[in-house]
């Protein structure tokens, strides 16, 4: 979701920024590079704070979302995105979402966008035991949409989405919105894009090499 569908990383910034300096712990804009990479919260967390009791995970999942939803105005749809998820529903092709966001953050924006219907399952980071790089995520996608893993593809903006995507047998296309082309090609993205504008269906399966059989363009 967040770099795919919504350019969220901004906002993302602002508010770990915000909570971390709220803890007394400046970080700098390198530092903070590590939350656009498809990290769990609770990894982030872990990342900058050390190990931490469950309920003080949650007391800060709490307050980092409130500074998220603050920040939030500044999180924007990518580039032609509501218009390629339209291709893609209107032929009858499922769709997922596998996202490191909470479930509750994950279903306010995709409602917010009216994008909730368009998505037969949506898989988030409180549903899997590791977050990306590990495949767990893009493996339970696959097994709700009932598709297997080589004949689906994964759009990811962090290299480590690339990598759990890979594991688990997906092809990839990388988005570079905020990861330079070369890192997500480095972890193994098939095809980069920059954005999803005027991309038909016929020049996005071509682009992985695979055929729309069947199915009847808009």
């Amino acid at each position: 979701m967040d770099g795919v569908i919504v350019d969220s990383h901004p906002a993302h910034r602002l508010a770990w920024k915000e909570f971390l300096r709220s803890l007394g712990k400046e970080v700098t804009d390198t530092e903070l590079d590590f939350v656009l990479d498809g990290r769990k919260r609770r990894d982030i967390l872990f990342h900058f704070l050390g190990p931490l009791t469950e309920p003080r995970l949650e007391e800060y999942g709490r307050l980092k979302d409130e500074l998220f939803w603050r920040a939030a105005p500044e999180a924007v749809p990518v580039p032609g995105v509501f218009e390629f998820i339209e291709r893609i529903s209107r032929v009858g092709i499922a769709m997922a979402v596998a996202t490191s966001a909470s479930a509750s953050r994950t279903r306010s924006i995709l409602d917010s966008l009216g994008l909730l219907r368009h998505f037969r399952t949506i898989v988030t980071g409180d549903e899997v035991r590791e977050g990306k790089p590990d495949p767990a995520i893009y493996r339970l996608a696959c097994h709700r949409l009932d598709c297997p893993p080589q004949a689906a593809v994964a759009i990811e903006d962090a290299a480590s989405g690339v990598r759990a995507a890979k594991s688990a047998g997906l092809k990839c296309v990388g988005m570079a919105v905020h990861q330079p082309r070369e890192k997500l090609t480095a972890a193994g993205a098939d095809y980069v894009l920059q954005d999803f504008l005027g991309l038909s269906l016929d020049e996005f399966h071509s682009l992985m090499g695979m055929r729309l059989d069947g199915v009847r363009q808009p």
